[in-house]
């Protein structure tokens, strides 16, 4: 499907080969892997969290569920014609339209989720020069690529273990300042580019970079399913899926409804809930003793448990959501121990057990 467009958006089907609608299998229809669905809709109610990554055995809805999210995400306000849809409440200097001109009108838009194949060039990622408008205008002019696209939305890469090394270094440049660099051909060019990094991939076909491993915020381990009536129910439901997209689609309409609702009222209500110290001091215990560098792992647990509190009602984050959430906030962030046999989400588990009991 991700072959057809880069940007999928939400209550609009993506458009095929020969204009036939191609369909995206619900999120709310997702058998089991309650990891990875909850990252991912964390992810939503508080991008600052940092992206998610995803990893696990093939064919365990990995790529399925950041597919199917583009549906649930409630629109934004734009300034009208600007190419990277900024923020008509903010100040934009970094945009070569909206730094120029005055926001004039205001459009809505859905977010965007835009796929970045593997195979990717730089120019496709970063921008470059408009060739037609060179050739026909004899002007140079300059062409936005997927980072452009991604602005103020998510970019999702799948198989992101394999990807090149300098685009990763690129990634992490542009995910760190929030806007892209463009200098070639006679252009100089900046624009915002501040976007949620989703990436999945099986770790059996290649390891992810440290540094860019340690970018993402949540990191959700997918494992095949065991329960014998879920595998059955994952099936059924698939097979539904290939027979009439249209239909079963329409079937979990409610469900999808009920859930970008839902959505939409913990993202109204997440400014407003507190963090109290008992929930920050569990929090920073955890990264010191799992010897985490660095102070991103605190940041991306406290923020993932008041948006998990606002994803469930809560006015207030309390100790309890932080040891939920610890594991896909720490696990990848661990150092390798050859001596460690335990997995690093049950070294979480561990050591949270220790600092609570």
């Amino acid at each position: 499907m991700s072959c057809y467009v880069d940007t999928l958006k939400a209550g609009s089907p993506p458009v095929g080969i020969g204009g036939a609608l191609q369909h995206t299998f619900p999120f709310t229809a997702i058998v089991g892997q309650d990891d990875l669905k909850l990252a991912v809709l964390l992810s939503v109610i508080d991008p600052a969290i940092g992206g998610v990554l995803i990893t696990g055995h093939r064919g365990t809805a990995k790529s399925t569920a950041i597919r199917a999210l583009a549906d649930l995400l409630p629109p934004v306000k734009v300034v009208a014609g600007c190419p990277y849809r900024c923020d008509p409440s903010e100040s934009s200097p970094d945009c070569p339209r909206c730094s120029n001109e005055p926001a004039s009108k205001v459009q809505t838009q859905p977010v965007p989720v835009v796929d970045l194949p593997l195979g990717a060039t730089e120019d496709r990622l970063v921008g470059s020069v408009d060739l037609e408008r060179a050739l026909v205008d004899g002007v140079q002019a300059f062409s936005p690529g997927l980072l452009a696209a991604a602005h103020r939305g998510f970019l999702y890469i799948d198989e992101v273990n394999l990807l090149e090394d300098h685009l990763v270094d690129l990634l992490l440049d542009v995910a760190a300042s929030g806007r892209n660099v463009v200098e070639r051909e006679g252009l100089s060019v900046r624009h915002p580019a501040r976007f949620v990094l989703i990436g999945s991939g099986n770790p059996e076909e290649g390891d992810l970079r440290p540094q860019l491993l340690d970018r993402f915020g949540l990191h959700a381990r997918i494992k095949t399913l065991h329960d014998i009536d879920q595998r059955v129910e994952v099936v059924r439901r698939r097979l539904a899926f290939e027979n009439d997209a249209a239909a079963f689609v329409a079937s979990f309409e409610k469900e999808q409804s009920a859930l970008r609702k839902r959505l939409q009222k913990a993202i109204n209500a997440r400014p407003k809930v507190t963090l109290p110290d008992p929930a920050l001091l569990l929090a920073a215990q955890l990264c010191d003793r799992l010897g985490i560098d660095g102070h991103r792992g605190e940041l991306a647990l406290t923020r993932a448990a008041v948006a998990l509190a606002a994803y469930e009602g809560r006015k207030s984050a309390d100790p309890a959501l932080v040891a939920r959430v610890a594991p896909l906030a720490l696990a990848h962030r661990l150092r390798k121990d050859p001596l460690e046999p335990a997995a690093d989400d049950e070294r979480v588990k561990r050591v949270l057990d220790e600092a609570l009991g």
